[in-house]
Protein backbone atom coordinates (compact mmCIF):
# COMPACT_ATOMS: atom_id res chain seq x y z
CA UNK A 1 0.00 0.00 0.00
CA UNK A 2 2.88 2.55 0.60
CA UNK A 3 3.98 4.56 -2.35
CA UNK A 4 1.97 6.06 -5.37
CA UNK A 5 -1.65 5.14 -5.23
CA UNK A 6 -1.99 6.17 -9.00
CA UNK A 7 0.53 3.55 -10.24
CA UNK A 8 0.38 0.78 -7.20
CA UNK A 9 -2.11 -1.25 -8.94
CA UNK A 10 -1.28 -4.25 -10.91
CA UNK A 11 -1.14 -4.72 -14.38
CA UNK A 12 -0.23 -8.26 -15.18
CA UNK A 13 -3.85 -10.07 -15.39
CA UNK A 14 -1.96 -13.45 -13.42
CA UNK A 15 -1.93 -11.68 -10.44
CA UNK A 16 -5.35 -10.94 -10.38
CA UNK A 17 -7.05 -14.72 -11.09
CA UNK A 18 -8.93 -14.90 -8.39
CA UNK A 19 -11.30 -12.23 -6.09
CA UNK A 20 -9.60 -9.00 -8.13
CA UNK A 21 -10.69 -5.35 -6.31
CA UNK A 22 -11.65 -2.33 -8.09
CA UNK A 23 -10.14 0.59 -6.52
CA UNK A 24 -11.89 4.02 -6.96
CA UNK A 25 -10.73 7.26 -6.47
CA UNK A 26 -12.73 9.46 -3.58
CA UNK A 27 -15.15 10.93 -5.90
CA UNK A 28 -15.79 7.01 -7.28
CA UNK A 29 -14.10 6.74 -10.46
CA UNK A 30 -11.86 4.43 -11.11
CA UNK A 31 -7.99 5.53 -10.93
CA UNK A 32 -7.41 4.35 -14.63
CA UNK A 33 -9.27 2.93 -17.30
CA UNK A 34 -6.33 1.30 -19.07
CA UNK A 35 -5.32 -0.64 -17.46
CA UNK A 36 -8.43 -0.71 -15.05
CA UNK A 37 -7.47 0.46 -11.23
CA UNK A 38 -7.31 -3.20 -9.62
CA UNK A 39 -5.51 -4.88 -6.28
CA UNK A 40 -5.24 -8.59 -5.73
CA UNK A 41 -7.43 -9.33 -2.82
CA UNK A 42 -4.60 -9.29 -0.35
CA UNK A 43 -4.01 -5.53 -1.15
CA UNK A 44 -7.53 -4.59 -0.71
CA UNK A 45 -8.16 -6.36 2.49
CA UNK A 46 -5.23 -4.80 3.91
CA UNK A 47 -6.00 -1.54 2.70
CA UNK A 48 -9.49 -2.07 4.99
CA UNK A 49 -7.46 -3.09 7.61
CA UNK A 50 -5.17 0.31 7.80
CA UNK A 51 -8.45 2.01 7.19
CA UNK A 52 -7.23 4.00 4.20
CA UNK A 53 -10.26 2.40 1.46
CA UNK A 54 -13.88 2.34 2.40
CA UNK A 55 -15.38 -1.68 0.89
CA UNK A 56 -18.55 -0.51 -1.22
CA UNK A 57 -18.96 -3.62 -2.79
CA UNK A 58 -17.93 -8.01 -1.72
CA UNK A 59 -17.82 -11.22 -3.14
CA UNK A 60 -19.60 -14.09 -1.67
CA UNK A 61 -16.22 -16.10 -0.49
CA UNK A 62 -14.67 -15.04 2.83
CA UNK A 63 -10.95 -15.04 4.35
CA UNK A 64 -10.61 -15.90 7.99
CA UNK A 65 -8.39 -15.32 10.45
CA UNK A 66 -7.90 -16.78 14.07
CA UNK A 67 -10.55 -13.41 15.29
CA UNK A 68 -12.10 -12.62 12.12
CA UNK A 69 -13.68 -13.42 9.30
CA UNK A 70 -14.28 -10.77 6.44
CA UNK A 71 -16.29 -10.98 2.85
CA UNK A 72 -13.52 -11.01 -0.01
CA UNK A 73 -13.77 -6.81 -1.37
CA UNK A 74 -14.54 -6.49 -4.79
CA UNK A 75 -14.82 -2.32 -5.35
CA UNK A 76 -12.89 -0.31 -2.85
CA UNK A 77 -12.83 3.62 -2.63
CA UNK A 78 -9.80 5.62 -1.24
CA UNK A 79 -10.51 7.80 1.65
CA UNK A 80 -8.58 10.49 0.46
CA UNK A 81 -9.03 11.92 -2.76
CA UNK A 82 -5.89 10.97 -5.16
CA UNK A 83 -5.17 13.86 -8.02
CA UNK A 84 -4.79 12.90 -11.76
CA UNK A 85 -1.91 13.51 -13.27
CA UNK A 86 -2.20 16.22 -15.41
CA UNK A 87 0.64 15.75 -17.93
CA UNK A 88 0.58 12.62 -19.93
CA UNK A 89 4.46 10.48 -20.14
CA UNK A 90 5.25 9.98 -23.87
CA UNK A 91 5.43 6.21 -23.40
CA UNK A 92 4.66 3.54 -26.31
CA UNK A 93 1.81 1.96 -24.32
CA UNK A 94 0.28 6.05 -24.21
CA UNK A 95 1.01 6.41 -28.03
CA UNK A 96 -0.24 3.43 -28.84
CA UNK A 97 -3.26 4.11 -26.24
CA UNK A 98 -3.65 7.60 -28.20
CA UNK A 99 -3.97 6.12 -31.88
CA UNK A 100 -6.43 3.21 -30.18
CA UNK A 101 -4.21 -0.03 -30.95
CA UNK A 102 -4.68 1.09 -34.77
CA UNK A 103 -1.93 1.73 -37.29
CA UNK A 104 -2.69 5.19 -38.72
CA UNK A 105 -2.01 4.39 -42.19
CA UNK A 106 -4.24 1.73 -42.52
CA UNK A 107 -6.42 1.04 -39.75
CA UNK A 108 -5.21 -2.72 -38.87
CA UNK A 109 -4.74 -3.65 -35.05
CA UNK A 110 -1.91 -6.04 -33.92
CA UNK A 111 1.88 -6.41 -34.69
CA UNK A 112 2.59 -2.65 -33.87
CA UNK A 113 5.14 -0.37 -33.80
CA UNK A 114 5.95 3.52 -33.92
CA UNK A 115 6.73 5.30 -36.93
CA UNK A 116 8.71 8.73 -37.24
CA UNK A 117 6.08 10.84 -39.88
CA UNK A 118 9.25 13.41 -41.00
CA UNK A 119 11.32 10.34 -40.33
CA UNK A 120 14.67 11.23 -38.25
CA UNK A 121 16.76 10.82 -41.06
CA UNK A 122 15.29 13.95 -42.62
CA UNK A 123 15.35 15.78 -38.87
CA UNK A 124 12.23 14.44 -37.13
CA UNK A 125 12.05 13.70 -33.60
CA UNK A 126 10.59 11.71 -31.47
CA UNK A 127 7.25 13.36 -29.69
CA UNK A 128 3.80 13.25 -29.69
CA UNK A 129 3.66 15.49 -32.48
CA UNK A 130 5.56 13.20 -34.79
CA UNK A 131 5.07 9.98 -33.57
CA UNK A 132 2.17 7.12 -34.56
CA UNK A 133 0.88 4.06 -34.09
CA UNK A 134 2.27 1.91 -37.35
CA UNK A 135 1.48 -1.71 -38.38
CA UNK A 136 4.90 -3.72 -39.76
CA UNK A 137 4.00 -4.20 -43.37
CA UNK A 138 2.85 0.27 -43.36
CA UNK A 139 6.10 1.11 -41.62
CA UNK A 140 8.67 -0.95 -43.97
CA UNK A 141 6.69 0.64 -46.88
CA UNK A 142 7.15 4.06 -45.46
CA UNK A 143 10.29 3.65 -44.12
CA UNK A 144 12.20 7.12 -44.30
CA UNK A 145 10.27 8.42 -46.97
CA UNK A 146 8.08 11.22 -46.48
CA UNK A 147 4.36 10.51 -46.46
CA UNK A 148 3.79 11.93 -50.06
CA UNK A 149 6.67 10.11 -51.66
CA UNK A 150 5.55 6.78 -49.88
CA UNK A 151 2.25 7.65 -51.28
CA UNK A 152 0.26 7.20 -47.62
CA UNK A 153 -1.60 9.41 -45.66
CA UNK A 154 -2.82 9.77 -41.79
CA UNK A 155 -6.10 8.77 -40.66
CA UNK A 156 -5.55 11.25 -37.74
CA UNK A 157 -2.56 14.03 -37.50
CA UNK A 158 -0.78 13.20 -33.87
CA UNK A 159 -0.66 14.99 -31.51
CA UNK A 160 -0.06 15.22 -27.54
CA UNK A 161 -3.37 13.82 -25.63
CA UNK A 162 -4.32 15.07 -22.68
CA UNK A 163 -4.90 12.84 -19.63
CA UNK A 164 -8.48 13.24 -19.78
CA UNK A 165 -8.64 12.39 -23.58
CA UNK A 166 -6.73 8.82 -22.95
CA UNK A 167 -8.98 8.41 -19.88
CA UNK A 168 -11.95 8.24 -22.49
CA UNK A 169 -9.91 6.51 -25.37
CA UNK A 170 -9.08 3.84 -22.37
CA UNK A 171 -13.03 3.00 -21.79
CA UNK A 172 -13.23 1.55 -24.96
CA UNK A 173 -10.95 -1.34 -24.29
CA UNK A 174 -12.16 -3.21 -20.85
CA UNK A 175 -9.96 -5.70 -19.28
CA UNK A 176 -11.23 -9.52 -20.46
CA UNK A 177 -13.09 -9.83 -16.97
CA UNK A 178 -15.60 -7.42 -15.64
CA UNK A 179 -17.28 -8.63 -12.41
CA UNK A 180 -21.08 -7.56 -11.96
CA UNK A 181 -20.48 -5.63 -8.82
CA UNK A 182 -17.61 -3.14 -10.73
CA UNK A 183 -20.28 -2.36 -13.59
CA UNK A 184 -21.99 0.82 -11.91
CA UNK A 185 -18.97 2.13 -11.00
CA UNK A 186 -16.73 1.88 -14.81
CA UNK A 187 -19.43 3.61 -17.02
CA UNK A 188 -21.49 6.12 -14.86
CA UNK A 189 -20.16 9.02 -15.87
CA UNK A 190 -20.08 8.24 -19.65
CA UNK A 191 -21.95 10.38 -21.85
CA UNK A 192 -25.46 8.50 -22.76
CA UNK A 193 -26.06 7.95 -26.42
CA UNK A 194 -29.62 9.32 -27.60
Amino acid sequence: MDGDFRTHFVREPSALRQHPALVLNADYRPLSYYPLSLWPWQEAVKAAFLDRVDIIAEYDDVVRSPSMVLKIPSVVVLKDYVKPRKRVAFTRFNLFLRDQFRCQYCGSKGDLTFDHVVPRASGGITSWENVVAACSPCNLRKGSKSLRRAGMSLYRAPRQPTAGELLDVGRKFPPNHLHDSWLDFLYWDAELEA
